[in-house]
């Protein structure tokens, strides 16, 4: 566990789920609570847009900011911890619907998180991150970053995929099927478990490789520490690579898809009481009586 604390709590950078211009007015009560208790709020330009509101860019909000909110679900902090990771901000996420694995902090409990952040009762967690890029066969690359995973797979869903995989420069296996998905212990819990992969403690180092629709029964999910390189590829004509189910990269054969854990993670700001394995009991019905 993570000793970190805020430097100070005087600016929140926010941003909001997109294409949902009704969130307005639970914006509005929930900068009204964050100023009540002395910290200015900054909207970024783009969500500020969709609700009418005037805002700053993206750039500008993150340097500004001693910490960053995300006001919607799981994906909206996706979105904002990958966008952000340059950065080094903590990143809290305010969930505007059911319990997420990420955006942990209810509308109800937003005065309460907010008591117990002037109190420092609160923690950072450190989660791994992705980081990788395309490697293109005229040599040029095309990187980015990763919280949840990246799933390599067929554009069509009449065809299966083919995907040539290694790990540290030295081929181990060809996959067949629906694709591969390569996550984090934070996206364990995401298509990785709906393909069959494992739970695996979010502040865990590793990498998960899942196959999806293996057509083959000895295709098994495998971890490898986080330090391993592992490099996909494909013969065939046209392949996909998809960042956190948002960004989708287009491959050909001879492109590489490169992929290692981030020098730096993603900082995750939570309640201090948040237990991890609550959520999952939670969300997964682990316990309950039939």
């Amino acid at each position: 566990m993570s000793n970190q604390k805020l430097a100070q709590i005087k600016t929140a950078g926010f941003i909001l789920k997109p294409n949902d211009p009704e969130i307005k007015t639970l914006y509005e009560r929930i900068k009204a609570q964050f100023e009540s208790r002395g910290i200015s709020v900054i909207l970024a330009d783009r969500s500020a847009e969709m609700i009418g509101l005037k805002g700053i860019p993206f750039k500008d909000m993150c340097e500004k900011s001693d910490f960053l909110v995300s006001l919607g679900g799981d994906g909206t902090l996706l979105s904002l911890v990958r966008r952000s990771h340059g950065y080094n901000k903590p990143v809290v996420g305010i969930n505007a619907g059911n319990l997420g694995f990420l955006a942990d902090v209810t509308i109800d409990d937003v005065e309460l998180f907010l008591e117990q952040l002037i109190r420092d009762e609160y923690r950072i967690d450190e989660r791994m991150m992705i980081e990788g890029y395309i490697q293109r066969k005229n040599g040029q690359k095309e990187p980015f970053f990763a919280f949840n995973d990246v799933v390599i797979t067929r554009p069509v869903v009449s065809r299966m995929a083919t995907i040539y995989a290694s790990i540290d420069g030295e081929r181990f296996n060809t996959y067949k099927g629906d694709g591969l998905i390569i996550a984090t212990p934070t996206g364990s819990t995401a298509y990785s478990l709906a393909s069959g992969g494992p739970v695996m403690y979010p502040l865990t180092q590793a990498l998960i490789m899942t196959p999806i629709m293996a057509h083959s029964l000895t295709q098994r999910p495998l971890v490898v520490p986080a330090d391993f390189t592992i490099e996909l590829s494909s013969p065939e004509e046209r392949i996909i690579a998809v960042i956190d189910g948002q960004d989708d990269y287009e491959m050909v054969p001879e492109d590489i898809l490169v992929i290692m854990g981030a020098k730096r993670g993603a900082k995750l700001l939570h309640r201090k009481e948040r237990n991890y394995f609550s959520v999952l009991r939670e969300k997964l019905s682990w316990g309950d009586e039939n």
